[in-house]
């Protein structure tokens, strides 16, 4: 089986299921088989009810011992049960799955799978998997890869799809020697994928995560040094020296500009005035007034004359940078524009056609900057805000609407200055650590899930003095396999908790563009109290009157991720909170890891602690997201495998050259 070959040549993938994996990217077998698990899960051995552990994933053994019960909650149909051990009773409780009334009957036993939560003093799991005694113990001591699903794919049937391949990843022939690998305690590839997909044990699974990490690096690195040795031979075309006129529109901005955000525009100023072409990147903190650098940019081509681009991954963002910027160039007679996938036709070829002229000096938008309708007459600066949103070939494609212009990457992604210098090494970097003055600090706090009542009425005294918040939950919807807070079971439950004039909306990645659009303007406008939302929100709003953020279960994200989320407040003059509820506050471990964003608002001590504290050997979990978006690599988790990537790049390039098109899939950045 060969790895470009379509999906559809795999047994048992018809058109339907096809179309299924499709919505997940997956298209020919190569997408498949580097589709890696999301989550393993361990099948353990079953305790007593009186042993289960509230907030974590539990094995019972229970019997039967009441009648199943369907009745209808709002827009959900409850189905509950009790059953019993020797040593005590257990609630069973699922959503929306009323043909489970006739599936169990007193006196029957079963093993039930699930996190245990107490609610009016019982012990209760929700949404649990369940098996019969036999079966269970077919799965015992096994680890069942959890893979990404979409609506009509299920677990099992991505399972078979991917073990139906196994002749594609077991005919691949590795590109690293075989004495490096020794040297090195590499896993080899193909054994590395077999254990990535079905890993016998937890240490074969742990090898493997290095091995594929190490790979996603290296090939990183690779294409990197490629682009480095490109990017150095390119003359600058477009020599912008306006270090006088960006003076004084410095000058004359409302606010100071803090030291990092001046150094920052003198590296640009410097970089663009240059013989080379500039490619540099600002990582600032969250709040740290990235935006300016960038209009001080922009503004600095458009008085020379050329023209600049900015493009941001949400339409809402767009917006707020096109608003932003629009009334610092208002009297200055620099034109800026907005397009966006949303922009109306008629509108879009207006701008197509006066952009092509030169008479468009700023253009602002998402991917729709990078269309082939898009011309610029003399794009000379190149700007890409939350960068790694965007892929390498995207950054690219929007680069190449110019000769050769130069480019600016953004980003709040607080990442440690040493891995800074190397995932980014085909980047100058500029860093802007202090926050503009008048930012009053977050206060922070993290608590156990039995802080739940109070917060809900912080939320609502918040909401009654006209502040807004975002509630952040882990998942989208109710999972077969794991029991974590979801966005929209959590909203119909803050609905009921907060007062009924609270207005509570969704948003989550699943929902398309537009619908998200709406739901974040909405917010912005002020028309929403409380947004329940997944990761969504990390990027893509700027609200001033947002002050608090409260994340369920947020043991189950990196640090930097959580500190990107709590960047959403704290962005206005009012006091901002954040509260982190801790699923597994009886872990002394995640304690001590979430208490680093109780006393710490600053990311890049968060990011270095976070590399501290979890190392390079936390290999199991959700994986982190919203940093690098490789497909198992982590900068944090793995920080030993991209710096002997880097060690191997500089040692062995050519000996170890990766076949990118086969072997691993496209990383984005």
């Amino acid at each position: 089986m060969d790895l470009r070959e379509q999906i559809t040549t795999i047994k048992g993938i018809g058109e339907k299921t096809s179309a299924c994996f499709s919505k997940l990217g997956i298209h020919t077998v190569g997408d498949l088989i580097n589709t890696f698990p999301r989550d393993y899960i361990f099948y353990g051995e079953p305790v007593d009810i009186k042993d289960t552990r509230i907030g974590v994933r539990n094995v019972v053994e229970a019997t039967v011992f009441s009648y199943v019960d369907v009745k209808r909650v709002r827009s959900l149909k409850l189905v509950t049960m009790t059953v019993k051990d020797s040593t005590g009773s257990l609630k069973i409780t699922w959503f929306n799955q009323p043909y489970l009334k006739n599936m169990f009957h007193k006196g029957e036993t079963y093993v039930f799978v699930g996190e245990i939560k107490v609610k009016n003093n019982m012990r209760v799991m929700e949404q649990p998997e369940y098996y019969k005694p036999a079966d269970y113990e077919n799965m015992r001591q096994e680890l069942q890869p959890v893979y990404p699903l979409t609506k009509g794919l299920s677990n099992k049937t991505f399972q078979k799809a991917v073990r139906s391949s196994r002749s594609a990843y077991l005919a691949l022939k590795d590109y690293i020697p075989s004495e490096i690998r020794r040297e090195h305690n590499l896993m080899e590839l193909t054994e590395s994928y077999e254990n990535i997909h079905f890993p016998m044990n937890e240490e074969l699974l742990k090898n493997a995560i290095r091995r594929t990490a190490f790979d996603e690096f290296y090939k990183f690195l690779y294409e990197l040094k490629i682009l480095k040795k490109e990017n150095v031979k390119l003359v600058n075309n477009h020599k912008v020296i306006q270090g006088k006129a960006v003076a004084e529109f410095v000058e004359k901005l409302p606010y100071r500009l803090t030291k990092g955000q001046q150094q920052a525009i003198e590296d640009i100023l410097s970089d663009m005035g240059s013989d080379n072409v500039m490619n540099r990147l600002v990582q600032g903190d969250v709040g740290s007034g990235k935006t300016v650098v960038a209009a001080a940019a922009l503004y600095a081509c458009a008085k020379e004359g050329f023209q600049g681009a900015l493009m941001v991954p949400t339409e809402v963002l767009a917006k707020q940078h096109f608003d932003e910027l629009s009334g610092l160039f208002s009297d200055l007679g620099i034109c800026v524009e907005y397009l966006v996938g949303s922009t109306p036709i008629k509108e879009k070829r207006r701008i197509y056609e006066e952009l092509s002229e030169g008479k468009i000096d700023v253009l602002i938008g998402t991917h729709a900057l990078i269309e082939d309708k898009v011309e610029f007459k003399n794009l000379a600066l190149v700007i890409t805000d939350e960068q790694h949103r965007f892929g390498v070939n995207q950054r690219n494609r929007l680069a190449g609407k110019g000769d050769y212009p130069h480019v600016l990457v953004m980003s709040a992604t607080p990442i440690p200055r040493t891995l800074a210098i190397i995932m980014y090494s085909d980047l100058d970097i500029s860093v802007i650590k202090e926050l503009p003055k008048g930012r009053k600090p977050i206060k922070n706090c993290v608590v156990g899930t039995n802080y739940r009542n109070t917060a809900y009425k912080f939320i609502a005294a918040q909401v009654a003095e006209k502040s807004q918040v975002y509630v952040i939950c882990p998942m989208v919807d109710v999972s077969d396999t794991m029991d974590l807070t979801n966005v929209t079971e959590y909203t119909d439950t803050l609905k009921e908790a907060l007062p009924p004039d609270v207005v509570v909306e969704t948003l989550h990645g699943k929902m398309k563009a537009d619908e998200k659009n709406e739901i974040m303007q909405r917010f912005l406008d002020r028309k929403i109290d409380v947004l329940v939302s997944t990761t969504v929100i990390e990027v893509g709003i700027n609200n001033p009157n947002a002050t608090v953020m409260m994340v369920e279960n947020s043991e189950r994200f990196g640090l930097a991720q959580l500190h990107q989320l709590r960047g959403r407040v704290g962005r206005g003059e009012k006091q901002s909170y954040c509260i982190f509820i801790n699923g597994k506050e009886d872990d002394d471990d995640v304690t001590t890891r979430l208490k680093v964003l109780e006393d710490s608002n600053d990311g890049f001590f968060i990011a270095g602690e976070d590399l501290r504290l979890r190392g390079p050997g936390d290999f199991f979990g959700i994986r982190q997201s919203g940093d690098m978006q490789f497909n198992i690599a982590d900068i944090y988790n793995h920080a030993d495998m991209l710096k002997l990537a880097q060690e191997m790049l500089e040692k062995y390039s050519d000996r170890i050259v990766p076949d990118v098109a086969d072997k691993i899939k496209q990383i984005n950045i």
